[in-house]
């Protein structure tokens, strides 16, 4: 396709020259480099009148934009950049009054026009030719400007940086809150976190731009005496002018100049008064002062009744006072004919008895919730550590070990229980409970005793272990002496964290598991296509997936899951014990990589052959309904054995697997479970055969 000459242009040495010159651009990061370097340049360098009546009007011109923008902004935080622009309109201000004192002061004497077109029309139409009206007209706008508009605005941006800070840490705990508890997902929490994080450095850099604009009124002052002074000066002692005709002269001057950079000023701190005072008013100024002014009758009405009154009062002008309260008056009637709605509200219905909750809302149960005591509440909502990061940390920590997230855990206070006290819930039911202390630190002594210092003897709450409640201020004494140290919204999230794992594969619900099938990629449906529904139902997948949790494996890798499925249930298997056996032979790799020691290998205690053949006499039933029917005294025997051998292994450091063969590993593992739950129970063929292994003993 031929290419136009305008494209070959374009791409052509036009078309680079126009890549070079695109930082060069209206509207980019350079022109407002070289726009401060001239700014601070005209406090140095001499500007011709030209120049600085470009610069006076730009200042006026920028002056008036910046009050319409306030005006009409729909909330202060849509005008972040509005502290920057203060800074830059007073540094303009600041130059332009350099600028004119210097012609002033060198050119006073040549007439009205000495410093520009601008000056001398605020010193003539302004002042009208009188020098103390101007003067008077000049000190107003001032008092006006530094003691009211200023001073106000100024002393509200400071309070509102003030309660804007000391509100964060509150507001925080609400985004967290709402994170944990699942009324928001995470972009919505990071959206808010950076507006919150907006708001209180808009007000903060607000309170300290307010003292741009004192500063200008002050400096304004100062410049205006300094250039009546000085022009008196030189006019009187350099050019021999007579004294009235030297007042006169410098006085329009100064004057008409004072009055060109205090109207600006003005401009902007009324809109520096309008964004600080809008507060948390949404919509338009306009808009606010109108729905707030007039959307009652009763106000309107009773403006008009005064406006009437004064109307007939001797001595007042009835006019204006008939005209307003007239106004006053129609508003107030069509008001009260038609009443204002607020924004999303429906036509006021017949009074109708409030309608009690649906019974249904009681049958809804929290997956899991932890129920504190009210002592505990700081816990939730003090400094960070906060329980509730803690619990957002522990969400993201299961999702990334076992492969599904967790429902959210639902932070609830509990007066009922004692003030240290929290519980935690698994689908309503008690699972755990434990005391705290807020204001203590736990230590616990590795070799297993309790701490030598002093404290309050307890046990940690998730494995029992020996430990005290100690100061806070012990903390460091504590490190040296090589005690572990838990702050106790850790106490808590440990507990927690383990009371979930303990009771993981309830918690993968139906919803969960095909949530779970959805979100596999791409490439993966088509497995999930033909083995759901024609082999196995996406219940059955879910009892699988429910088999693997209960022995903390992860299901993480769902593809090959659903493959070791596929393959039991295409070999005619389908009992879910013997499909979950199937699917652990084929996660070999993950699980003995899962219990590998720190030196790299797998550390086994092995079931002898006499108690294999002992297991195996003990099934009864045939096929995929035998079961484990074993003597009390002969069981009784197998468990003194087995804690014999694994507590002899925890002396050394070792955490050993249990190896049994297949058929029997789930049968072990009922026993097992109910003795020593942590132990892991591994058959023969679950070992990976590049693992390297060491045996530790025998059973």
């Amino acid at each position: 396709m031929a290419q136009s000459p305008l494209a070959g242009a374009l791409s052509g040495p036009l078309g680079t020259l126009l890549g070079r010159a695109r930082p060069w651009a209206p509207g980019t990061d350079v022109w407002l480099a070289i726009g401060v370097i001239l700014l601070v340049a005209v406090l140095i360098l001499p500007l011709p009148t030209i120049l600085l009546d470009l610069g006076l009007a730009l200042s006026v011109t920028s002056s008036v934009l910046v009050l319409m923008v306030a005006v009409f902004l729909k909330r202060p935080l849509d005008f972040t950049s509005f502290p920057t622009l203060l800074l830059l309109t007073t540094l303009l201000r600041l130059s332009l009054n350099v600028a004119t004192t210097r012609l002033i002061l060198s050119h006073g004497q040549d007439g009205p026009l000495a410093a520009g077109h601008v000056v001398a029309a605020f010193g003539g139409f302004l002042m009208g030719s009188d020098v103390v009206i101007g003067f008077i007209l000049f000190a107003i706008l001032l008092v006006v400007n530094f003691m009211v508009i200023t001073k106000g605005s100024g002393r509200i941006a400071e309070v509102a940086a003030r309660f804007s800070l000391d509100a964060m840490p509150g507001k925080q705990m609400a985004i967290d809150s709402d994170l944990s508890s699942g009324l928001i997902d995470e972009k919505t929490a990071r959206v808010r976190r950076a507006e919150l994080e907006e708001e209180s450095g808009f007000y903060g850099a607000m309170d300290g731009a307010a003292k741009f604009v004192r500063g200008d009124a002050i400096a304004g002052l100062i410049i205006t005496g300094i250039n009546i002074l000085g022009g008196l000066l030189i006019g009187l002692l350099r050019h021999k002018m007579g004294f009235a005709d030297a007042l006169i002269s410098y006085t329009t001057l100064t004057i008409g100049d004072g009055l060109v950079s205090q109207i600006p000023a003005l401009l902007v701190s009324v809109a520096a008064g309008i964004v600080v005072t809008k507060g948390g008013t949404e919509g338009s100024t306009d808009v606010a002062l109108m729905r707030q002014l007039g959307g009652s009758p009763k106000p309107l009405a009773m403006a008009a009744a005064a406006s009437v009154v004064l109307a007939l009062m001797p001595g007042l002008p009835a006019l204006p006072f008939l005209v307003l309260g007239g106004l006053a008056g129609f508003g107030a009637w069509t008001r009260h004919r038609n009443p204002p709605r607020m924004e999303g509200e429906v036509p006021e219905a017949p009074a109708q008895p409030a309608a009690e909750a649906p019974i249904s809302d009681s049958l809804r149960i929290d997956m899991v919730r932890v129920e504190l005591g009210y002592g505990l509440l700081v816990l939730a909502g003090g400094e960070a550590p906060r329980l509730t990061e803690q619990i957002k940390g522990l969400r993201r920590a299961i999702a990334a070990e076992m492969g599904f997230v967790l429902p959210p855990v639902r932070i609830q206070d509990n007066m009922a229980l004692a003030p240290d006290t929290y519980c935690v819930r698994i689908k309503e039911v008690v699972a755990g409970q434990g005391t705290v202390r807020p204001t203590m630190v736990l230590a616990m002594d590795p070799r297993g005793g309790l701490p030598d210092m002093d404290g309050e003897p307890t046990h940690e709450p998730t494995f029992g272990l020996p430990a005290k409640w100690i100061d806070a201020a012990l903390r460091d004494e504590a490190d040296f002496r090589g005690c572990t140290v838990v702050d106790p919204p850790s106490v808590l999230t440990t507990h927690l964290t383990e009371l979930v794992k303990q009771n993981m594969a309830e918690l993968l619900s139906f919803a969960e598991t095909q949530k779970l099938l959805d979100e596999l990629p791409r490439e993966h449906q088509k497995l999930v296509g033909e083995l759901i529904p024609a082999q196995i139902q996406v219940g059955g997948v879910q009892r699988v997936l429910q088999g693997l949790l209960a022995e903390r494996v992860s299901i993480r890798d769902l593809p090959t899951i659903l493959e070791g499925i596929q393959e039991a249930c295409g070999s005619g298997a389908r009992a879910i014990p013997a499909i979950v056996a199937h699917v652990r032979t084929r996660l070999a790799r993950q699980l003995s990589d899962a219990h590998l020691s720190p030196q790299g290998y797998l550390p086994l205690i092995t079931l002898s052959q006499a108690w294999e053949e002992a297991f195996h006499d003990s099934l009864v039933g045939t096929g995929e309904e035998r079961q484990l029917a074993m003597a009390p005294t002969q069981l009784g025997e197998f468990m003194t054995r087995m804690r014999t051998e694994f507590d002899a292994a925890a002396q050394m450091g070792e955490a050993p697997v249990l190896l049994t063969s297949a058929p029997l590993r789930a049968h072990v593992r009922a026993i097992v479970e109910r003795i020593r739950p942590e132990t892991t129970v591994m058959a023969q063929t679950e070992i990976h055969p590049r693992a390297r292994i060491r045996t530790l003993g025998s059973i």
